[in-house]
């Protein structure tokens, strides 16, 4: 399933066409994705001005004129691209092959942009992506988003905020790291890589990093500084390598090429001055990919 650095290059990708266009007609080919579509789904967009595009968490955000937001998934295989009149060709260097098979073309936005009209196209083979509408003023307040904690690109992620949540739990630090109710959107593959850098092991209990007085200890900083700059280097980068995912505009994600310990199962740590090699366990059925030498 994509992670928040993918949706947020889908994102970036998408809004220089989106932002500013007019949806002149929704096509939806089908009655449902993962749910069915809202009701008067395509006749509440249509004709509608696109404001601005957004992300909470893993969460695509397109604000609408009129106040209503549609709140888009990509779900384990769902992908947007981007078409221009003359052809359906999607520009982009592919490290992994794409499924250009037209039946899992499920929506197509048709827009009329300053540069003339374009389609975005929704395709998902797996179906496990979804589509919803919320209105604007009740947006936080709306299933998907009102439990979600902070986002991991901002200032409110620190460690005296992790420390108030973690104090006192015994749940592995991994585990709790994955509570989207505490980070939203900090999903498996960049816990396993936050917790490499900061060298804490999966498996150590949250609360160890907080002080009996509530405070945080040098080793929470550390993984909160860790946690930003892996989320940061990999938006830089475009995003992991999912098998399914690609970015808007066609071409993968590089980020998969830079990972130090996520499935590296039987490779030497890149620590400098570590001896150990890369392991992996699972966590609450997940996979987890650790040094035991250098991880504490």
């Amino acid at each position: 399933m994509p992670e928040l650095p993918e949706v947020e290059t889908v994102r970036r990708g998408l809004a220089p066409v989106m932002e500013g266009a007019v949806i002149a007609r929704a096509e939806l080919r089908r009655p449902d994705l993962r749910f069915p579509f809202p009701a008067a789904f395509a006749e509440v967009l249509a004709g509608r001005k696109v404001l601005s595009l957004g992300r909470r968490a893993k969460y695509l955000l397109v604000d609408l004129e009129g106040g209503d937001v549609v709140i888009a998934h990509l779900g384990m295989s769902g992908s947007f691209r981007v078409a221009g009149p003359e052809a359906e060709t999607v520009p982009g260097d592919f490290h992994i092959p794409r499924g250009k098979d037209e039946r899992h073309d499920h929506v197509v936005f048709h827009l009329d942009t300053a540069k003339g009209p374009q389609r975005v196209i929704y395709n998902d083979p797996r179906r496990f992506g979804f589509m919803d509408l919320a209105r604007r003023e009740s947006l936080s307040e709306h299933p998907y988003l009102r439990e979600l904690g902070i986002e991991p690109t901002g200032n409110a992620l620190d460690a005296a905020y992790l420390a108030a949540r973690f104090r006192s739990r015994s749940q592995p630090l991994k585990a709790a790291l994955l509570d989207q109710k505490t980070i939203a959107g900090l999903g498996n593959i960049y816990v396993c890589e936050a917790l490499w850098r900061a060298h804490l092991s999966p498996e150590r209990a949250a609360g160890s990093l907080v002080t009996a007085a509530g405070k945080p200890r040098k080793e929470l900083v550390g993984l909160t500084e860790a946690i930003r700059a892996v989320i940061a280097d990999a938006i830089e980068a475009g995003g992991s390598t999912l098998r399914d995912h690609i970015r808007a505009d066609g071409s993968l994600g590089y980020f998969q090429h830079s990972f130090s310990v996520y499935d590296r199962t039987g490779e030497a740590c890149r620590t400098p001055g570590c001896s150990g090699t890369i392991d992996r366990i699972v966590q609450a059925g997940r996979s987890t990919f650790r040094c035991v030498v250098c991880q504490k």
